[in-house]
This record gives structure tokens, C-alpha cells and sequence, in this order.
């Protein structure tokens, strides 16, 4: 069972475990093949949802935002046949793979970990190295470990924003339907922001969330359902080049 949805064996990064590691390059996002959305924070709203659509997910303890990337359980519509992304943005989610932050258990200190299980990885020297010869960490891996913390900011400022949409009780129950022939899928288990549920919220709220570019951000969300349409288009698309690769064997 994968951690955090593409971690398998994430581990405290340190000299003596990795000195001699490298990270090749990611030429590919094979390893998102399974998932059929992914957690975004409230700074990628306005880059995911120019062909994404932006929900909300989770438990009546926490709701966060993630972008849908298929329809079907276990398939990522914006991968190509050779694993390739065919989308215009790629969640930082996915980006900062195989590093990420992980709490100690007193849930006091963040350290970076990276996914030894990440086919990524080697001791041939092949791609960034982690450490250099001194045991110093190198210009690749502190570049993602700024990465990963302004990442780590940007998830502690869009808690705050979704306990905002809590408070207001402006999330509701949606569902989607993706069309394809013969009929349409329905796609649910998410939230959406009320519509009019937002256009009532108290004076004071909205311009506080004006001033935060909050009120930004639900207005994007609600935009980007429209997107669904292009995952009914990718999904009849990926079908098509099943049915026809079937055909070739």
C-alpha cells in the first residue's frame, strides 16, 4: 500500500544513507499511472484549472483541494502512451517526486525524505547527485529542498483557506458526469463550492477573503467544472487508441 498516494518507502534523507545517490531525470510520470486525481495548493489553482478540474476532497476532519485526472478508479487520463504529461500544467505534487516532507512522530520537526523505492534513484552516478564528495549537500538537492518547503507554506495556507470554506459552510456534496457513448459516467465523492451559498456570506467575510485572494481562488474552482468536458475527451481518445492498438494485434 503506497503512503500519500505515489510514496512507497519514504525515508529521512541523510549523508550516510544516501551519500552516493543520484536522481536521474523524470522523462516520464509513470509513476502517477494509478491515480485519478492529485492534491494541488491554492498557489496552482489558476495554472491547474486551465484544463483540470479543481475539487475538494476528504473527510469531515479535513477537506483539501485536488485536481481530477481521470474518470475510471486507477487510471490518469493526462498521461500519453509513453507516460509522457499531455496536460498544460503538472501538479507541484508530482513535480517534487520522490522528496517530501514528513513530520517526526512528536508532530514538532519536518524533515525531507525521499521515496527509496523511486525508480529514479541510483549509485552510478547517472543525473543529481544528492551529496557531493565532502558529504555537502548539493545545488540540485537544495534547490528541492526549497522546493518542497515553499510547497510545505503553500499546504499550511490553503488548510487555512479550506477551514474558511468550512466555517462558511459553502462546500456541498458534487457529482460530474462524464459523457462517453452509449451513455455518461457519473463521477462523485468530492465537494464543490456553493454558488449561492458564496454570494450570501457575510460582508465582512467576503472582503476579508477578497483581500486574501481567497474570493480568487472559489471563482477559479467553480470555472474549472466546465473542464470536465476534456476529461470525457481524453477518456474517448484513450479508448479509441485501445481499440485500435487491439485491432493492429
Amino acid at each position: 500500500m503506497k503512503q500519500m498516494l505515489i510514496y512507497e518507502r519514504a525515508q529521512p534523507l541523510s549523508v550516510s544513507a544516501h551519500g552516493e545517490v543520484s536522481v536521474r531525470p523524470a522523462f516520464d510520470y509513470g509513476f502517477s499511472a494509478d491515480l485519478n486525481s492529485v492534491p494541488i495548493v491554492a498557489a496552482e489553482f489558476s495554472s491547474a484549472a486551465q484544463d483540470m478540474v479543481v475539487v475538494f476532497a476528504g473527510t469531515e476532519d479535513e477537506i483539501l483541494p485536488a485536481v481530477l485526472l481521470g474518470v475510471d478508479q486507477g487510471v490518469n487520463l493526462f498521461l500519453d502512451d509513453r507516460s509522457r504529461w499531455s496536460g498544460r500544467y503538472i501538479p507541484a505534487f508530482l513535480r517534487r517526486y520522490p522528496f517530501v516532507f514528513a513530520q517526526s512522530d512528536a508532530g514538532e520537526q519536518l524533515s525531507l525524505c525521499i521515496d527509496e523505492a523511486c525508480e529514479l534513484l541510483n549509485t552510478e552516478g547517472k543525473g543529481e547527485r544528492l551529496f557531493d564528495s565532502e558529504g555537502a549537500r548539493t545545488t540540485y538537492l537544495n534547490q528541492m529542498l526549497e522546493f518542497a518547503a515553499q510547497y510545505q507554506a503553500q499546504f499550511l495556507r490553503t488548510r487555512v483557506f479550506c477551514q474558511r470554506l468550512r466555517s462558511l459552510n459553502l462546500l456541498e456534496p458534487a457529482a460530474l458526469s462524464v459523457r462517453e457513448q452509449g451513455g455518461a459516467i457519473g463521477l462523485g465523492g468530492f465537494f464543490r463550492i456553493h454558488r449561492e451559498r458564496l454570494k450570501a456570506i457575510p460582508r465582512e467575510a467576503l472582503t476579508e477573503m477578497f483581500d486574501s485572494d481567497e474570493l480568487e481562488l472559489c471563482f477559479i474552482h467553480l470555472q474549472s467544472l466546465s473542464n470536465v468536458e476534456g476529461l470525457s475527451r481524453r477518456r474517448a481518445e484513450q479508448e479509441l487508441t485501445k481499440a485500435d492498438t487491439g485491432a493492429v494485434q
